[in-house]
Order: C-alpha cells, then structure tokens, then sequence
C-alpha cells in the first residue's frame, strides 16, 4: 500500500505539465493533473502561441497577395474592421487542439483536477476548486509547470483597453491605425510585424540598438528592412520617461527620457514574463524563488527539494513550448530513473514574425569567440527556384561551419518557413554531419530546402 495518494502530482496544463503527465502515466504511475484555468494548453494555447500565429496567417495572406499573384490589386482593411474577425478559425483551431490534448490525458489514464494548487508540506498539496472546497492530495513527487503571465512594469498603466499586453492584445476590437510597442523580444517582435503587415502603423521602442540581440545580425537587419519598409519604426537605444493615457484625444502618449513623444491609438508593453508563483506556497514545501522570481532548478529539473520538480517557463529561459515539452519529460524520467538522452543545447529558436526568423547552433559571433574563425554559406532565396516562385526572394539561409569549413556548427534562416527548414539543419546537427551531407543527397525541386545544398557548395568553394 503506497505511502501517497498518487505517485505523481503536477501542478500546470500547459506544454511542460501535459508532456510530464503523458510521460508518467506512460510509466504506469499514478498521475494527477492540477489546472486552476477551465481549459487545457496554458497560456501557450489560449492567449500566447496558437492565437498570435493564427492572426499571422491573415497578416501573411494579405502581405504577400500581391507579391505571390502578381495582380496590381490593392489589397487594405478598413478602419472599421475587428480584430476577430481576422482570426475566425482561431475557434476551431483552440476546439480541435483541445480535444487532442484531452483525448491524449484520458487514454493515458491520467486524472484531472480543476483548482488553485497550494503547498502545505514537500509532500502534499491543497487543491481549492471554483467553489471554495477544498481537497489535500499527497504524492512521492510534485512537478511545478505553472507557467508565466506578462510583466506589467510600475511606469506603464496597464488597463487592457488602449495600454495592454500581450494577454490583452488579441481582445482589441478595432484594428488600430496606430499602435507603440515596448520592447523587442520575440512577442515584442512577433506582434509589431504582425500588426504592421495588417496596415498598422507600428512603433517599436526598447534599450537595445536592435531587435532579438541574441540572434545573429544579419537576420535581424533583414527583419528590420522588412519592417520599416511597412511604413513602421524601430526606436533603439530609447527608455521610456512615462505611458498616459490621454482620453480627451483617445490616444495613448509615449514619452522618451530623450523628450521624444510618441502618440499611437494602443500600446502594446511587451516588456517580459513573471513565473506564476504567487499563491503556490513553496515555501511551505522548502523552496524559495530566486531573485529573477523563478524556481531554480539542475539540468534535469529537479529543485533543492530532491523529489520536487519544475519546469516550462516557470524556471527561466528559453521559455520555448518546444523546450517547454521536453523539459517536462526529462524531469519524470529522471524521477522515475529512467534512461534519459543527454541534455543537448540544439534546441531550436524560432520567432514566428513577418518574416519569419530560425536559429540552431552557433552564429557566425559565436563561433568565431568559440572555435577562433569559421566559414559561412550563404543561399539567398532569391537564387532558389522555389523562392522565386513564391515571391520569397528576401529570404535566407546561413549555415555557419567550422574554420576548414567541414564540420556544421549552426545555421540561421530568414523568411517564409524558416522554423520548419531550420529542423533539417538541426538534425544533421545532432548527428554531427559534415557540410558535405548537404550536396552529397538530392532534395525535391523545387523547394526551399535545396538552399541547403546552395550554401554548403558556397562554403565547398571557400574551403
């Protein structure tokens, strides 16, 4: 007779939670899933990820009419046009993921609970349901998956109506003419773009001389070209003095420390995520947060208090979905001490913005710091047959190698399916594939992925 209630207790249904949970019960553990929101997904499904690309589909579709078609018509939303109606099979995207999400729990045999989740020892947890009832469930291990929710900065007044964030966005009514938005992370980036290919005049304002510093240059300088051919700005090297929102003229009033004023009709602050911790008690299980506010973890996963366990967003960067799942497995398995691949750092980045960007591996900065030097292959889409086709001549792919230009250290791709083509690039990565690979092996034609094959002879001819 076991000890426990259950032998796994995970506090979160978003990515991390879910694949933790699929993981356990496949080891024929007994799981309990808490989720205090009424829906599975998390953030990521219902106000992050799946939302946001699903209004880029529509910025997608009008932006490259034109250029795809090649018909001089003009292609433009009026004022009066709601945000809703450019995401109406949001829905039914949101429905259909639900139900597989769901589906998967119940064929695992893994028991949901609907409720505010509290520590009351290492060991067990209080769930409080809707009602105000409340329930102790005590397990041998206890994951944390509770996922962040956007910062709101003391400076700016935040009210989900003309100041909003990146939860508040997608519930704008209008299309907005105008739109200031603070930062220029990957949502900061993702929205600007999106809502610029949408007509929106966008302003971007952030600390930094360019947007997304951590990816190699060259993709941020085309995404920039991109974006201020829209008609829109980025304001670099800018901090804010002060947000007001000003109702006689129903505007929002940006205010630089430099004495510059921006006036925009909304503004988005897209200024970080905060992990979800308040309310969880994890002192009361022997665990404090660090100073950045997450729960600090190893490579597996596993908190100073030996079988409780965190993971997703809650512990910090990348913050990815993708890694997010992983994350997830990787902690129960290393509870259960199950055989585990080794933790690997190719874990792929991409940003869903118009264009859209991807990175795996070193950059060509980091592989000159690392190795001393390199050599990069470059195939521009415009040199490609299926580039042509699809009017995605500004794209590129870089493929950055070592300084005999042999071995694959990284690769960094712009434009239309940058993240699908990045995981071929990833896979020759992990199976440690010399440049070479790339000519040596026929890809279809026409398509995007031959820029492979571009690229590596480029660095075949520089070698």
């Amino acid at each position: 007779m076991s000890l426990f209630d259950y032998d796994v207790i995970i506090i979160g249904g978003g990515p991390a939670g879910h694949h933790a949970a699929l993981q356990a019960a496949a080891a024929n553990q007994r799981v309990v899933l808490v989720e205090r929101d009424p829906y599975l997904g998390g953030q990521c499904l219902h106000r992050g990820t799946i939302p946001s690309k699903t209004l880029r589909e529509t910025a997608l579709a009008m932006s490259s009419f034109r250029r795809k078609s090649g018909v001089d018509i003009p292609v433009e939303f009026g004022e009066e046009i709601q945000v809703a109606s450019l995401m109406t099979r949001l829905e039914e995207v949101i429905r259909g993921h639900m139900k597989y999400l769901k589906d998967q729990l119940t064929r695992a045999g893994v028991e949901r609970r609907r409720g505010r989740a509290s520590f009351i020892n290492d060991h067990t947890v209080e769930i409080q349901s809707v009602k105000g009832e409340k329930e102790l469930m005590t397990a041998a291990f206890i994951i944390i998956a509770v996922g962040s929710r956007p910062r709101a900065p003391a400076e700016v007044p935040i009210d989900h109506e003309a100041i909003l964030d990146s939860d508040s966005i997608l519930s704008l009514i209008y299309l907005p003419q105008s739109l200031t938005v603070l930062g220029a992370g990957v949502i900061a980036t993702e929205y600007a773009s999106v809502f610029a290919a949408l007509g929106t005049t966008v302003t971007m304002i952030d600390k930094g001389d360019r947007p997304l510093a951590f990816l190699d240059q060259e993709l941020t300088d085309r995404f920039l070209a991109s974006f201020q051919a829209t008609g829109s700005r980025y304001l670099g090297k800018s901090a804010i003095a002060s947000v007001i929102r000003d109702d006689t003229q129903a505007k929002v009033v940006t205010t630089l420390k430099d004495g510059q004023i921006i006036t925009s009709d909304k503004l988005l602050c897209a200024l970080g995520r905060v992990a979800v911790l308040d309310g969880l008690n994890i002192e009361a299980a022997g665990l404090k947060q660090t100073d950045r506010g997450l729960v600090a973890v190893n490579a597996h996963g596993q908190t100073a208090v030996p079988h409780i366990y965190a993971c997703g967003d809650v512990v910090g960067p990348p913050s990815l979905a993708s890694a997010s799942m992983g994350q997830g497995r990787r902690a129960i398995r290393h509870a259960l001490n199950l055989a585990a691949a080794p933790m690997s750092d190719l874990v792929p980045v991409g940003i869903y913005s118009i264009p859209e960007m991807s990175s795996v591996g070193l950059s060509e900065a980091e592989a000159i710091k690392r190795h001393g030097g390199c050599i990069v292959g470059r195939a521009s889409f415009g040199e490609i047959s299926r580039g042509l086709i699809g009017a995605n001549e500004q794209g590129l792919l870089k493929l950055v190698a070592d300084a005999q230009g042999r071995k694959l250290l990284g690769l960094q791709v712009v434009g239309e399916a940058a993240g699908e083509l990045a995981s071929i690039g990833q896979m020759a990565l992990i199976h440690g594939d010399d440049i070479d690979v790339f000519v040596d092996h026929t890809f279809n034609f026409p398509t995007l992925a031959e820029a492979y094959r571009s690229a590596a002879i480029d660095i075949i001819q520089q070698r």
